[in-house]
């Protein structure tokens, strides 16, 4: 059983991101969440950006795209392909930005979400690679992924979107 709420972790070696969390919801509701229009209502924040258009066609070989909007009111654009949904345990998608991001560009990287049934919840561990020789880069995300799990902690749990 889960004892008070986990802070999401995440960390890097340069090349590779590994992040995760403990969620108090079982895995359908995570993955839910994860695959679905509802990222509009969690992913994001306040203080940074907010996901405002997200679409998917939800099979392998099927492309998803998103908006991130930030603060100052620019949309920034991100998408891919689904290489592997096997619900409620697994997502492997590819990802790149359709902007030059400063750290990344618009280097293509693979993001897998691995979704486990624990006592009381899902344990969700992220994966996401194909950062190599851009270290800047995967500090970035793996500080972002962080941020993104609590996010999506917060809204699971409480129903409600992170201030």
């Amino acid at each position: 059983m889960m004892h008070g709420p986990v802070v999401a972790q995440s960390m890097t070696n340069g090349e590779t991101i590994m992040a995760s969390a403990e969620i108090v919801a079982p895995p359908e509701r995570v993955f839910h969440a994860l695959i679905t229009d509802e990222v509009e209502r969690w992913w994001g924040s306040c203080e940074s950006y907010r996901i405002v258009d997200w679409t998917a066609d939800l099979r392998v070989g099927g492309r998803w795209q998103v908006i991130a909007r930030t603060i100052a009111g620019e949309d920034h654009p991100a998408g891919g392909e689904f290489l592997e949904i096997q619900a409620p345990r697994r997502i492997v998608q590819t990802r790149a930005y359709d902007w030059d991001h400063p750290t990344l560009g618009r280097r293509q990287t693979t993001v897998a979400y691995l979704l486990e049934p624990i006592a009381g919840g899902t344990r969700l561990t992220i994966c996401h690679g194909g950062f190599a020789g851009l270290t800047d880069a995967a500090a970035e995300h793996a500080e972002d992924w962080g941020r993104v799990l609590g996010w999506l902690q917060a809204y699971v749990e409480t129903g409600e979107p992170a201030a």
